[in-house]
């Protein structure tokens, strides 16, 4: 029997079949029959099973890569499940509903984008947690967007663009912690280094989120807004004392304490503040955090944003996540993300094609898996070709960012796009062409690559001069 070290790794043939036959599989199951994406990927699996057998993997072999791959991205389930006990116990305790009735008491229509945008953004760069800012402001600013007559995927674009600035940017995030760790960059270089990408693009998806704010502007009806916020105030004690709880976790995340606790402290107070102030029984304020939010408030949007939350509500979620993260294992241990990694080192002979062969290595990972998994693919593939070409690992930590993280809320299957659908009630593939910020971050990315812009020699790390003519020819 051979063992596992003189197995080789998959030819040509074997790759192209498995990646067309995954996206067969994925479009024959959600698009011609619709059937749930769960089906497509378990189908998958044993795809990839086929093709591992074929070079000689015994199944215990693929299963160990398999639980390794789900063990992987564990801790985003884990965050997962504390942010669903916190959405509902959040709407519950009328925490998000307050969030919601001052914002349209304060917030002018013609600002909206730009204003969800901008609180997102300071929401996420605070907490650290896209999910965690996605599902407090980001409903928040949905129920707005929907009360003012704006289209919810275009609500969401902007959302979700201001919830990834500070998933990538800030110093609590735990993507930003780990691809400097992977990258071997101090966090504050790496910082500092994406601030060069991140900051127009910020710029640019604000200037469009704000023009297109204009654009929209007079064309919802208001008196839907006047509707929603009587109907808020009749259902739930409005006070901005119920914004507390939102205050102390926003505070223990900046002081940089671990995340999972904090949200699950967080979903607790939603608790206390439901049972204490919305006249919830204890024990049913306690059961919001598996069971989730119900209200009847007659007016069916406002039951359909904020009947939802809870442990149960992301069980989903949790299923179709540890599916694809066993699509990626499977495609780990089988060597088919390795040898694409080899064709692309052979192939990535510049600056440009070192930056697109990151961000490609990034999204396969989201791709085949989630945002963790992406982070180790981009660096892992990659980070030699860096070394070799003397390119400072700053700009792989940032290229890794670009590749990774910003794109896992693009792909409809990874944890990131499968959380923002579930938590703002809008398909992935709907507000994708809106997502601004993330689009802009990966196209200045290329461009900077292209262009040997703020691509820094490790000899020139400290003087940060761009980097010249590193190789010749193409």
């Amino acid at each position: 029997m051979k063992s596992e070290k003189a197995l080789r790794l998959p030819n040509r043939g074997e790759i192209l079949f498995a990646l067309i036959g995954f996206g067969a599989v994925m479009f024959i199951f959600i698009v011609l029959f619709e059937l749930p994406i769960h089906l497509a990927l378990l189908v998958s699996w044993f795809l990839i099973i086929a093709v591992g057998l074929k070079i000689g993997y015994r199944y215990k072999q693929m299963q160990d890569g398999l639980l390794r791959g789900i063990y992987d991205g564990l801790e985003a389930v884990l965050i997962l499940i504390t942010v669903g006990a916190l959405i509902g116990t959040w709407i519950a305790g009328g925490i998000v509903p307050s969030i919601i009735y001052y914002g349209m008491s304060i917030i002018d229509p013609s600002i909206l984008l730009l204003a969800a945008f901008f609180i997102c953004t300071v929401t996420s760069i605070v907490t650290g947690t896209s999910f965690g800012s996605a599902g407090t402001a980001g409903i928040a600013m949905m129920a707005i967007g929907a009360s003012f007559g704006f289209p919810p995927p275009l609500v969401a674009g902007a959302v979700i663009s201001g919830c990834y600035v500070g998933d990538k940017l800030s110093p609590i995030s735990d993507t930003t912690v780990m691809t400097a760790s992977l990258a071997k960059v101090d966090i504050i270089e790496h910082i500092k280094s994406m601030l060069r990408v991140s900051i127009p693009a910020w710029v640019i998806a604000g200037a469009l989120f704000l023009i297109v704010g204009f654009f929209y502007q007079g064309s919802g009806d208001l008196s839907a807004a006047t509707s929603i916020m009587a109907s808020l105030k009749e259902h739930f004690n409005i006070a901005w004392y119920m914004l507390l709880p939102a205050v102390v976790v926003v505070v223990m995340l900046a002081m940089k304490m671990p995340s999972i606790p904090v949200i699950m402290f967080g979903a607790l107070l939603g608790s206390i503040w439901a049972f204490i102030f919305q006249g919830v029984p204890f024990l049913g304020a306690i059961n919001i955090m598996y069971a989730g939010s119900e209200i009847t408030s007659g007016i069916a949007f406002i039951d359909e944003l904020l009947n939802r939350g809870g442990i149960v509500f992301m069980l989903d979620v949790i299923a179709l996540i540890i599916l694809a993260l066993g699509v990626g294992g499977l495609m780990a241990k089988i060597g088919i993300i390795r040898a694409v990694g080899d064709f692309l080192a052979r192939w990535a002979i510049n600056p440009g094609r070192l930056t697109t062969s990151t961000v490609i290595s990034g999204f396969m990972g989201n791709v085949f898996g989630a945002a963790y998994v992406s982070l180790i693919t981009a660096t892992k593939v990659t980070e030699d070709n860096y070394d070799r070409m003397k390119i400072d690992r700053r700009v792989l930590s940032r290229n890794t960012e670009a590749g990774g993280t910003v794109t896992t809320p693009l792909v409809p299957w990874s944890d990131g796009g499968v959380f923002m659908t579930a938590a703002l009630g809008v398909p992935t593939l709907s507000y994708l062409p809106f997502v601004w910020f993330n689009l802009l971050v990966v196209l200045i990315t290329l461009i900077y690559g292209y262009t040997n812009t703020f691509i820094w020699r490790t000899e020139e790390a400290k003087d940060e001069k761009p980097i010249e003519n590193v190789v010749s020819g193409n």
